[in-house]
């Protein structure tokens, strides 16, 4: 399955010439609004692999604020399922299920320093991006070799929140200063998501429930998550207690919260 947000408008003109503030991409404009124009902007934060089985990110690296919002996700989830072939059978043989497989982003990062061309910020923040496919120092030390594990945060928009490693990063630069300084690029980042291993699931088998865990932001409130996931506000209170939340007015920002499955929270309504 893959969903993918509107493109609102056309890109700007490759010459140079001072992009516009706030969180829309400069030189894109258009009708019926879109992706770019939201005032929340996206971030990505990067963080330290975890130490030993967990499944929670390490510390905080650093935080790359997106300049402009991006004007396109592509989010993707597959199931597995395997066919074997038998002579014996005319229409084929049925297909046995293997598994549900971890969700997958692609984002465009939108970089421009074209209103100051002697800066060199467009080729640090390329670097950065770089650097989230190779391993880390810490990693190393730690004998757990491993590249830095990332969240994609964008407001409310929770179905795209999700711990994750960094497949590929590529950078197309399409504007240079005088000094053949890059003042311009995109950057198509690829993330695959790290499932978490929540309550319910099979530690040997590794399989999956329809649980799943949310990264709590400013603004979440219990009620707000319930309505979201449930679309029933009331459903609060098997988050509660899935989690052991005894005051849900107290509710951290940065806490992963687990979601129960629709079927578990039926009898909190």
């Amino acid at each position: 399955m893959a969903v993918t947000t509107g493109r609102p408008g056309g890109t700007g003109g490759s010459s140079g010439g001072s992009s516009s503030g706030g969180g829309n991409r400069g030189g894109r404009s258009g009708k019926g609004g879109g992706a770019g124009k939201s005032l929340v902007r996206a971030s990505l934060a990067v963080h330290e692999p975890p130490v030993g089985r967990s499944t929670t990110p390490g510390a905080l690296i650093n935080t790359f604020t997106f300049e402009f919002n991006p004007a396109q996700l592509a989010l993707s989830r597959r199931a597995q399922w395997k066919s074997t072939p038998t002579a014996a059978v005319r229409d084929g043989a049925v297909p046995e299920f293997m598994g549900p497989e971890p969700r997958e982003l692609t984002v465009e990062i939108f970089l421009d320093s074209s209103g100051t061309p002697g800066a060199n910020a467009v080729m640090k923040k390329v670097e950065a991006l770089f650097a989230c496919c190779e391993v880390t120092t810490k990693s190393i030390a730690a004998k757990q070799p491993s590249t830095p594990w990332v969240v994609f945060q964008w407001g409310s928009f929770s179905t795209a929140r999700f711990t994750a490693y960094v497949s590929s990063v590529d950078a197309t630069y399409s504007l240079f200063s005088m000094t053949g300084v890059p003042i311009r690029a995109t950057c198509r980042v690829r993330l695959h998501e790290i499932p978490s291993r929540t309550k319910g699931q099979n530690p040997t088998s590794g399989a999956l429930t329809a649980r799943r865990v949310h990264r709590v932001v400013a603004g979440d409130s219990l009620q707000s998550l319930a309505w979201r996931e449930y679309g029933d506000a009331n459903a609060w209170r098997a988050v509660a207690e899935a989690n052991g939340i005894d005051d849900p007015s107290r509710l951290r920002t940065g806490t992963e919260v687990v979601l129960p499955a629709a079927e578990e929270v039926g009898g909190h309504r």
